[in-house]
């Protein structure tokens, strides 16, 4: 203040100094936004772009939500039910489970308990960008640690970074977007070091493989899941933690409350509820991704990846991937496209329903058939 009159205030400089550089994650656009730049109605787009549940949710989600009536009354902050419900669906104490806004709160809540600036955070490129993201955000010290070209984990290079010390070490079992497992044996070496280890079982499901039957036995580990993707939940934002019991108490103590909104709840309720019904559309997925593999395999220009996701990976050969994203886009079909290291012109090709996966290969067909002309 000079001669009394206030300096105004430049309010970035009040910003914690790192969030100012950095990127933030990238999401996919909404269907209906992508219909308007296309110039197509939404029901045209075959949208497999965001490893999305192409049936939808369960039908007793509707009804159950036209049926409430309580929306101006606050959740329940201790989430009771809902953790009784999934305690029985995942086979553990409820006492252990957190729930949140999709899994990506669980990861937040992870980063927030045990990262400080500075701190090492390991990670297994390529993989879910949220994790280089939540490193960014915490000002940690992004250690990471590239795959083998098969996409398994490079366990000597792992035990490496460990050795040199870490607070947190992030792992997507299946990993996205390459959609691999983590074997248990190699899981378990990695426990073996004083790390929090959290892997994220956004997948699982579909690969009918967890881990979290460790949680209780591994002091060190949490397992991140969620109902986005199974359940076809991805916009109501459903997801939950399993944590071992030393560290149930501070992880509530650090947890924003409310953070579960009665929406959310009914529709976790509904679905666990409904669960033959959606265990019986995963299988029909998985169906569907091996029919998707084998049509693929069959384009010379293609490599498609193995996969225990509701994914498929593709290596693009004789043309930019970019390219063959931006082509099958004009005609109302979405698929990812990556270019990183690791991740060498790639498309990724969510899982839809059959005549989806008809109209993918009709248009990969035709792109195919222009390479070299």
């Amino acid at each position: 203040m000079k001669d009394g009159t206030k300096e105004r205030v430049e309010i970035k400089s009040l910003v914690r100094p790192h969030l100012l550089g950095i990127d933030g994650y990238t999401p996919v656009e909404p269907i209906e936004v992508v219909a308007r730049k296309l110039g197509l109605r939404p029901e045209d787009i075959s949208k497999l772009d965001a490893n999305e549940n192409p049936f939808g949710a369960s039908p007793e989600v509707a009804e159950r939500l036209a049926k409430y009536d309580q929306f101006h009354i606050y959740p329940d902050p201790a989430q009771g039910e809902l953790r009784e419900a999934i305690g029985a669906y995942v086979g553990v104490d409820p006492e252990q489970i957190i729930l949140g806004s999709g899994s990506d709160e669980m990861l937040d809540l992870a980063a927030r308990l045990f990262v400080s600036p500075g701190d090492a955070i390991i990670n297994f490129p390529p993989t879910f960008g949220m994790y280089d993201f939540l490193g960014s955000v915490y000002n940690a010290r992004l250690v990471e640690v590239p795959r083998n070209e098969d996409f398994t984990v490079d366990m000597s290079a792992a035990e490496r970074a460990l050795s040199d010390g870490a607070k947190l070490l992030l792992l997507a079992s299946p990993n996205n977007p390459t959609g691999n497992l983590l074997p248990r044996d190699q899981l378990l070496r990695l426990l073996e070091y004083p790390v929090a280890v959290v892997v994220d079982e956004a997948y699982a499901e579909f690969a009918d493989e967890s881990s979290v039957d460790l949680v209780s036995e591994r002091e060190n580990l949490i397992v991140v899941r969620t109902f986005s993707k199974w359940a076809g939940l991805a916009g109501v934002r459903a997801g939950y933690a399993v944590l071992p019991p030393a560290l149930v108490e501070v992880a509530w103590n650090v947890k924003i409350p409310y953070n579960q909104s009665v929406t959310s709840e009914q529709a976790i309720l509904a679905s666990l509820e409904d669960r033959e019904r959606l265990m019986e559309r995963v299988s029909l997925i998985i169906e569907e991704r091996e029919r998707l593999a084998g049509l693929l395999a069959e384009l010379p220009f293609l490599r498609p990846f193995p996969s225990t996701a509701n994914f498929i990976l593709c290596e693009v050969r004789g043309i930019p991937a970019k390219d063959v994203r931006d082509r099958l886009r004009r005609r109302g079909i979405l698929i990812r496209y990556f270019d990183s290291p690791g991740l060498r012109n790639c498309v990724r090709i969510s899982v839809g329903l059959s005549k989806d996966t008809d109209r993918v290969l009709d248009a990969l067909k035709e792109v195919g058939a222009k390479i070299g002309r």
